[in-house]
């Protein structure tokens, strides 16, 4: 599995064992996009997200919702984000009552 991290912070000397990206994420994502093997997975902010969705680099969305109630976070989709229509495609709750929702992006 190869790891690349999105970072205006990271040096790579400093992380030799992942390709640390700091520019050009779109054209990077589209890349990887055409290469043969399994899924692309992106973790992290919701400002990194909201820029691949808007790029239409993004197929599918899973979320996991944890039965925990907060009285803030950091959003999913922080403004401004454009609306992005989804289809719910699957849908699964652990024993620990953990929610995961797998939508495609349409």
């Amino acid at each position: 599995m190869s790891v690349y991290v999105f970072s205006r912070t990271l040096r790579r000397r400093d992380h030799p064992e992942v390709t640390i990206v700091a520019d050009k994420l779109e054209e990077t994502l589209a890349a990887l996009r055409v290469k043969s093997g399994k899924d692309t997975w992106l973790f992290g902010g919701g400002s990194l997200f909201r820029s691949v969705l808007e790029a239409g680099l993004v197929d599918t969305v899973e979320v996991a919702v944890r039965p925990v109630l907060l009285g803030g976070g950091i959003p999913l989709l922080p403004p401004p984000a454009k609306q992005a229509n989804l289809k719910l495609i699957a849908h699964e709750v652990s024993k620990a009552g953990i929610v995961a929702l797998r939508y495609a992006v349409q």
